[in-house]
């Protein structure tokens, strides 16, 4: 009696995300992209010749501490949420929020000190127009990210939220965490390239 054995490979699950997830991360490439092209765009035309250098806002540097801490809020919140601690989740959404209108102010502050400095948008010199672009689309996207924090906020006051349910507070900690690396990175290069 022979014996035959026969090796069945067991099928292999298909690589799957959540298709919201999936639509977000193709949203944050294209923002990645828009300002890596910007980016790009500053360099190039600074090359050109007829370049007038700003001193950056002082506030710039304050308003990175602010988002490097709401990272660590926002941090904070998720794991309260995978922990079921909803009173943790919602300060630290809270403080995430606050921190991000304190960003924004600080924005607001840093425009009005380009302007004290005759560092207009429309000057005749793209150099100062360069940094409205970056900061102000920069800090469209915190307001779009603000308020889908209030989003998961107001999830989790209807307890919504919690460690069976985080897709949308890890979209949103994901999207909050890229703006704040999207800052640093267009603070570094504007340092590197006044």
């Amino acid at each position: 009696m022979t014996s035959e054995f026969k090796i069945v490979e067991e099928p292999k699950k298909p690589i799957s995300m959540h298709p919201k997830k999936f639509a977000m991360w193709l949203f944050l490439a294209s923002v990645g992209m828009l300002f890596a092209a910007w980016t790009s765009a500053y360099i190039v035309r600074r090359a050109e010749g007829n370049w007038i250098y700003y001193e950056l806002p002082s506030i710039f540097w304050t308003n990175s501490g602010i988002i490097l801490l709401s990272s660590v809020t926002m941090i904070w919140a998720y794991r309260s949420a995978k922990r079921n601690n909803l009173e943790g989740l919602k300060t630290g959404l809270i403080l995430t929020i606050v921190l991000g209108l304190s960003f924004l102010t600080g924005q607001v502050l840093a425009a009005r000190d380009l302007i004290k400095i005759s560092a207009y948008f429309t000057g005749g010199n793209p150099s100062s127009s360069f940094i409205y672009v970056l900061g102000g689309f920069h800090a469209l996207h915190i307001v779009s990210a603000i308020v889908y924090l209030l989003i998961v906020l107001r999830s989790a006051y209807k307890i919504r939220t919690h460690s069976q349910r985080m897709e949308q507070l890890e979209m949103c900690a994901t999207y909050w965490h890229f703006l704040g690396g999207l800052w640093l990175y267009l603070f570094a290069f504007l340092l590197l390239y006044r």
